[in-house]
């Protein structure tokens, strides 16, 4: 507490109740961090914003408070290298909001929101990077390869979207794994059925008759003396010719 207590106390509640805020409704593409025990450094997570050479990174930079805050500004530093007009090597930021336009009543929010709409909209006129003002006035497409090139080396990569876009990604690779070995799974099964279907038509009542006598005992003792049938049917005709052959030896 001993560095919260360079500020003075009204301050220091305002500044938690900004804080509080701002973590319960945060800006979009900013995240604000603090040590509850100090105050007088704030720092911020910026996402370079879409359309911009920024895209795809995120900027970590802090505010620092002197004694007197509110009554004079805060200083803002980039702790990220970024190639940027209005951002010094060091790290200094260059924004009005940050000097003359000055005001008390200015909050926190205000000044994140300030410093990412920089990154949109560069002032080369009043050039810490006096390489990278140059070069967006005279070339911008040069300029936006040495902003793109210092993003993808420097910047931290957004870990919300990679961790959600790799969640993603896996998990629809692994969706479309388990969906291709459900498939070579049941396409053999399916093969099955239908050629049983289709061998089950080409056979038509013979095949119901075969599962009939398998599947009923009753029905096959019924069947059976069909096959004897022709054998019964010989007896009586056999019985014929013997009483003729006994007919015609009693004639002799």
């Amino acid at each position: 507490m001993a560095t919260n207590e360079n500020l003075p106390p009204n301050v220091i509640r305002q500044l938690a109740k900004e804080l509080k805020n701002l973590d319960d409704s945060p800006p979009e593409g900013i995240k604000v961090s603090v040590n509850d025990d100090d105050f007088t450094t704030i720092f911020a997570d910026i996402e370079g914003p879409a359309g911009t050479p920024y895209e795809n990174g995120v900027f970590r930079m802090k505010l620092l408070l002197s004694r007197d805050f509110p009554q004079s500004p805060p200083k803002g530093f980039f702790l990220t290298k970024i190639f940027h007009p209005n951002i010094a090597t060091s790290g200094e930021i260059c924004v009005n909001t940050l000097k003359k336009d000055w005001n008390p009543s200015l909050g926190l929010r205000h000044i994140l929101l300030v410093v990412r709409c920089l990154l949109i909209e560069p002032f080369p006129e009043s050039a810490l990077n006096e390489q990278a003002g140059k070069m967006l006035l005279e070339n911008y497409e040069e300029y936006a390869r040495h902003a793109r090139l210092y993003t993808g080396i420097h910047a931290i990569k957004p870990k919300n979207k990679s961790k959600s876009g790799a969640i993603s990604e896996s998990t629809t690779a692994l969706n479309v794994g388990q969906s291709n070995t459900v498939l070579g799974e049941n396409t053999p099964l399916a093969s099955t059925a239908i050629s049983t279907s289709a061998a089950a038509k080409a056979l038509g009542t013979n095949s119901q008759d075969q599962n009939a006598a398998t599947s009923d005992p009753v029905v096959g003792a019924s069947t059976a003396p069909k096959k004897d049938a022709p054998h019964a049917a010989k007896v009586p005709v056999d019985k014929k010719k013997l009483d003729a052959r006994k007919k015609s030896l009693k004639r002799l």
